[in-house]
């Protein structure tokens, strides 16, 4: 059995704590500086305030001033902040870990370059510790998993990636279940790439909902032909920002695809979409889910950027991401939503 330490006590990060306890694992639940109040009242109730199951029987919990406690004589660290988190564990967290302790982490999104290159948040967290001297196994997880879900031991099925495999190895026979599979690969930016680029996608895929709703009805029957065509139409683009990264292993755009499905049925993506496709513009949109973290709008803008850049030195034609570009320019420069249909057809 592993000591395990999560640092991060969001739904994902809590969630994990699930199938980490359950296996016989201890394990320690620390909270970031924003997550103060969630660690007070799973310390009073046992249970996260947005779940409705109980945390497993003796997971600890620690606020953030006690993560040297909760780090030391951990075997590996689950990072489960959001995407806007990732330079806060970088900077406050990566730090304080210890060698060869492997991090695996949940937070899902890529980075931007000037030249156009799109970076998983490991590469990130990789040139950290090279400045650090540090030698710490990065590894990270991706795949179709909704944190509420996982809590309910719905069948789910995910793939660690890293570049190391004993520590993957490790870290998958603490975590396995027979409700939670794991695979294993090497190719991390082909995993995180994939599971990352499904963000933007599944808010095009919900302004179907919205257009819907705007021309039948709020509790008008859902219609599923406008879904089907935008989700091809996404993982075709999928496929092709896939092949621009270099990914190893095409069986990842399964994950994407996954990832995809799961995002488009429910979450904060779903609801963006569908206020967008009713009409209202991205400012509009963020008012009315004030509070919510909209991680899919920072990625569709930052993938959305990295083609741009590529584009201009003709490496890529903007006409094979319609919808990409589209998505865009509704985040960006607010325009109405109008899907490009006829741009996703073909001739052979």
């Amino acid at each position: 059995m592993k000591t395990i330490t999560i640092i991060g006590a969001g739904m994902m990060g809590s969630a994990l704590a699930f199938p980490a306890r359950e296996n016989g694992n201890t394990v320690r639940l620390v909270g970031t500086h924003l997550d103060r109040e969630i660690i007070e009242q799973s310390k009073k109730t046992g249970r996260h305030p947005k779940f409705v199951k109980d945390f497993p029987a003796g997971v600890t919990y620690y606020q953030i001033e006690e993560v040297d406690a909760a780090i030391n004589g951990a075997d590996f660290i689950i990072c489960g902040v959001s995407s806007f988190g990732v330079e806060w564990f970088r900077d406050e967290i990566l730090p304080r870990l210890h060698d060869n302790v492997p991090v695996i982490s949940v937070t899902k999104g890529l980075m931007n370059t000037p030249d156009g290159d799109l970076r998983p948040y490991p590469d990130l967290w990789q040139d950290k510790l090279d400045a650090l001297g540090k030698n710490i196994p990065l590894c990270a997880i991706g795949g179709p998993c909704t944190s509420y879900e996982l809590v309910a031991h719905d069948q789910t099925e995910v793939s660690f990636c890293g570049k190391n495999m004993d520590a993957l190895k490790m870290i998958k026979a603490a975590m396995a279940t027979d409700y939670y599979h794991i695979s294993l690969t090497t190719d991390v930016l082909g995993v995180e790439s994939a599971v990352a680029l499904k963000n933007g996608y599944a808010l095009g895929i919900a302004l179907t909902i919205g257009l819907n709703q705007k021309a039948f009805g709020l509790d008008s029957e859902l219609h599923f032909n406008s879904q089907a065509a935008v989700f091809g139409q996404s993982v075709r683009e999928m496929a092709k920002l896939l092949k621009l990264q270099g990914a190893e292993d095409f069986d990842n755009l399964v994950l994407g695809a996954g990832d995809l499905y799961v995002t488009v049925y429910g979450g904060r993506t779903r609801l963006v979409g569908i206020l967008l496709g009713r009409g209202l513009n991205i400012d509009e949109a963020k008012a009315e889910l004030a509070g919510v973290t909209l991680e899919s709008l920072v990625v569709a803008e930052r993938v959305a950027k990295a083609v741009r850049v590529k584009s201009e030195k003709g490496l890529v034609d903007l006409k094979d991401f319609p919808l990409l570009m589209h998505i865009d320019e509704i985040i960006t420069q607010k325009k109405p939503v109008n899907i490009p249909w006829e741009a996703f057809t073909f001739e052979f």
